[in-house]
């Protein structure tokens, strides 16, 4: 009994934390700026057919420099490293390599696409590199390996060994030596013991360390472990780090825009679910707040000064990923079939995404066939012969009818990489 009654405390304490809204007036003015291009998204639409990837170059540029003029306002040796992963179309890839940043590669593949596109700074980050892999890494020089365990040094050392070559690499760091973020990297604990290893190896040089955090919404979790990190560094023998050239801060920086949410993933509502599962979902918004990326740069910066620049001489890179790609491709959709007034079917299911993305997280669907920013109450369904094809539970428009075209705004980033071949085909991507 007294674990139930400690379930439900920590339930009613749950509920009296509520998740925020998602402003009304915010919302609007966004569908607004997406119905100012209605005419551009509904001639791509009928130059090229539906559904559609819509590549928006300009939008990626734009948030590549805004990147870049946040973190160099206060760190002069800085270089960018696009996160590959978070959309692998080879536009998306060449366009930020033309504008002057590096790709952050996590396997063989991920590292021939960013070959063929002229990349000539790569970083190969991720675990389990094969000894394929690693050779292939080698055999091009523009590629920084970054060592992910003891096991993978060893590895690293036998491929130099066999090539008679010999090649600086860096280590991932772990930031949580706890579930299931262990997978990566070694602990800050065995960073001497690492350094040891490397120390006897002929064919290896340890140059530079890495650590990645997710889904930062604000810089608290980097900053933390820069001072961690610092205080480690601190331990070490200074001719170890003398030779490290470069800190990878890794990338996780959430978009200003905020994390949108459906009703159904805040806390109130998980225990609705599992209380009382309500077969018609709400079409209330919620918004989890994001800082701004020069918030992000500025808090960064300081503690990369405090901590760490007084020990380690060092570069710094970052690989950002989604927020770079989030708002740079969109998904047009058309009507094919109206089975109730507030139920509709699209012509593509979200196979295109590659999983039940809207279920959880709220895009707006907006009518461009009969614009408007009123929000209507309706099923927006894909295709696919699966019920939890969702692509909304409302859209922005007049009304809705069978051979309107719909847009699913900034859909960037850890959709067109997760796409799969399941059921329906999978569109073409074209530039707006």
């Amino acid at each position: 009994m007294s674990d139930n009654n400690e379930i439900i405390k920590k339930a009613a304490e749950l509920l009296s934390q509520a998740t925020p809204l998602l402003e009304k007036q915010y919302l609007l003015d966004y569908v607004g700026s997406f119905l100012m291009r209605a005419d551009a998204f509904l001639n791509a639409c009928q130059q090229h057919g539906s559904p559609l990837y819509l590549f928006d170059q300009q939008a990626l540029l734009n948030r590549a420099q805004q990147f870049c003029n946040a973190f160099k306002k206060f760190l002069s040796d800085f270089y960018v490293f696009y996160a590959v992963k978070s959309n692998n179309h080879p536009l998306v890839a060449k366009s930020l390599v033309d504008f002057g940043l590096g790709l952050d590669v996590s396997s063989g593949l991920e590292l021939e696409l960013a070959l063929n596109c002229g990349c000539r700074n790569i970083i190969f980050s991720g675990p389990g590199k094969t000894e394929l892999e690693l050779r292939f890494a080698l055999e091009n020089s523009v590629v920084t390996i970054l060592m992910d365990s003891f096991t993978e040094l060893e590895r690293l050392e036998q491929v130099c060994r066999s090539l008679n070559y010999q090649v600086g690499a860096g280590v991932r760091l772990t930031t949580d030596e706890q579930g299931l973020w262990r997978k990566f990297g070694i602990s800050l604990a065995d960073l001497e013991h690492f350094m040891n290893h490397v120390n006897r190896c002929r064919h290896v040089n340890l140059t530079g360390l890495q650590f990645h955090t997710s889904w930062n919404r604000e810089p608290g979790p980097q900053v933390s472990f820069i001072e961690r990190l610092g205080q480690a560094l601190k331990k070490l023998p200074q001719i170890y780090l003398s030779a490290i050239t470069f800190l990878d801060i890794g990338g996780g920086y959430w978009p200003s825009r905020g994390e949108w949410l459906q009703y159904s993933v805040t806390p109130a509502g998980r225990l609705r679910q599992t209380i009382a599962p309500d077969p018609h979902p709400s079409t209330a918004h919620y918004k989890l707040d994001a800082q701004p990326i020069e918030t992000f740069a500025r808090q960064i910066s300081e503690a990369l000064k405090a901590h760490i620049f007084p020990v380690a001489n060092c570069s710094i890179y970052a690989e950002p990923g989604r927020w770079l790609c989030d708002d740079a491709m969109h998904i047009l959709l058309t009507v094919v079939d109206k089975k109730a007034e507030d139920l509709v079917i699209t012509d593509a299911g979200t196979n295109i995404i590659g999983w039940e993305r809207f279920e959880s997280d709220f895009a707006p669907v907006i009518n461009l066939s009969k614009p408007s920013e009123i929000e209507h109450e309706c099923l927006v369904l894909g295709s696919l012969c699966t019920p939890h094809d969702v692509w909304g539970y409302s859209y922005f428009g007049d009304r809705i009818e069978p051979g309107d075209v719909l847009l699913i705004p900034a859909q960037g980033a850890y959709t067109y990489s997760l796409r799969q071949e399941f059921i329906k085909s999978l569109p073409n991507v074209f530039p707006l």
